[in-house]
Order: structure tokens, then C-alpha cells, then sequence
């Protein structure tokens, strides 16, 4: 395929997906399956491989601007290695649609949560911060578990929890930033089989690290409280439908796999 093509597409998912908390491997899993035609286990290794150095760059660029909250990105990092461990040992013995039910239900309710929390208004963000020292825990472990069961970048259910916590979206993706850099390179010791395809993944690397390069910089830019109320409730919403999709798309995965 055309670099420059993928440069570009590199560039506009490394920008969203580092604005937004996430870490891309789902993304670029996509882009290589549908567009490029990779296959099995050649497009995981690719995908996980091709977004791992936008995230780290990503996540320094936060530090640099010391947007990180790390005292929630520690309880959650340290909580989810365990569960991407976990996960990633009892992944062989998990049937596919299962695994997309699994997947689906997590989402869906990190939507519901999300929007629950939207419709109420940010209403004692402080006490919730205080009063629930599990919540984020809760939400690495789930985490932790997509990331070994299903080789993906984990960032839903992280920025999620952070949401509910009461951050600001761009304290929730720069902490997010952090915390998947920790649990990406162990996803990535767990899962890389089989080739890496170079010519097509470098593309979409050097795109997807211009684009994280210049997501911060954006960030910083934004009104935090305005793109809260903005992004919170799509993120809800792409979360639940991301949810009903995995679900719903159960004839599918049983078909192809």
C-alpha cells in the first residue's frame, strides 16, 4: 500500500487516539486487517508493535506538561499487570465468541456508567476521588484482563474508570497514556507470534508519532471543562455502542474464526 497513505492514517489515529486516553493497538489492528490485508497473527504483532512507540511518546509529552495525575496512574497500573498476566495465560483456553461477549458487556457498561454520571452532572467529583479507593482498581483490572485475553490496548475501560473518578479529559488521557505503557509492553511480550510486517507497519508508525507528538500540544490548547462536557458523553456513547457491536457481531466472528 501506498506509505504516504498510511503515514497519513497513521498520523490521524495517532492524534485521536492519544487525545482520547487510548492506545491505538485495536485501531491499527483494523487498519491492517481491512485496508492493508494482513491476517492472524502477523496483523497483532504489527499493530502492537506499530502503536507502542506513539504512546510512549505520547505519554512523555504529558509528563512534560505534568498532566499526569500518578498517584491514580500507579494504583492502576500496578493493579492491571497482574490481570494482563492473567489474562493472557487463560486467553488459549477462552472461545472466541465468549471472548466478544466478555469484551461487549465491559464496554456497554463502562458507557452506561459514563453517561449514568453525564446525566447527574459532575456532582461531588471531590468525594467520589475520596470515598471510592477501588473504584479505579476495579476498572485496571478489567483493563488488564482485555489486554491479556485479547492482545488489545486496554484504553476503554481506563479512561473510563478516570472519568468516573471525576478527571478532566485531559488528565484522564494523560494518566491513561501512562498507565498503557506499562500494560502495552506486557501485552506485547504475551502476544507478539509470527512476523511483523515492516514495510506497512513502519508507515503507520512515523504517522501515528507525529500524531502523538502534536496531541498534547492540541490538549493544552482546549478549555479542559468545555472538552469534558463535550467528549464525555460521546466517549459514553461509543462505549455502549462499542459494547452492543461486539455482542450483535457474534454470527460473524464465529464464521471467520
Amino acid at each position: 500500500m501506498n506509505s504516504l497513505i498510511l503515514i497519513f492514517i497513521g498520523f490521524l489515529v495517532g492524534l485521536f487516539v492519544i487525545s482520547m486516553g487510548g492506545g491505538g493497538a485495536a485501531v491499527y489492528l483494523g487498519v491492517l486487517t481491512s485496508i492493508v490485508g494482513l491476517e492472524g497473527t502477523e496483523a497483532v504483532s504489527t499493530s502492537l508493535v506499530t502503536a507502542f512507540p506513539a504512546l510512549v511518546l505520547g505519554a512523555f509529552s504529558y509528563y512534560r506538561q505534568k498532566k499526569i495525575n500518578f498517584k491514580l496512574a500507579w494504583r492502576m497500573l500496578l493493579s492491571a499487570l497482574p490481570a494482563v498476566v492473567i489474562g493472557s495465560l487463560i486467553a488459549p483456553y477462552i472461545p472466541i465468541n465468549i471472548l466478544h461477549i466478555l469484551i461487549g458487556v465491559i464496554l456497554a457498561f463502562l458507557g452506561v456508567q459514563i453517561f449514568i454520571q453525564v446525566l447527574k452532572r459532575k456532582k461531588m467529583d471531590k468525594e467520589k476521588k475520596e470515598s471510592h479507593p477501588f473504584i479505579p482498581v476495579i476498572y485496571a483490572i478489567l483493563s488488564g484482563l482485555m489486554v491479556g485475553i485479547g492482545g488489545l490496548s486496554g484504553g476503554g475501560p481506563i479512561v473510563a474508570g478516570l472519568l468516573i473518578m471525576g478527571l478532566d479529559m485531559v488528565t484522564a488521557s494523560a494518566t491513561s497514556s501512562f498507565i498503557l505503557v506499562g500494560m502495552s509492553f506486557t501485552g506485547i511480550i504475551f502476544h507478539i507470534k509470527g512476523n511483523i510486517d515492516w514495510v506497512n507497519g513502519i508507515g503507520l508508525m512515523i504517522g501515528s508519532l507525529v500524531g502523538a507528538f502534536f496531541a498534547p500540544i492540541f490538549l493544552s490548547h482546549i478549555n479542559k471543562e468545555k472538552l469534558t462536557k463535550i467528549v464525555k458523553p460521546i466517549m459514553g456513547i461509543l462505549f455502549f455502542l462499542m459494547g452492543i457491536a461486539n455482542i450483535l457481531d457474534l454470527k460473524n466472528v464465529i464464521k471467520f474464526n
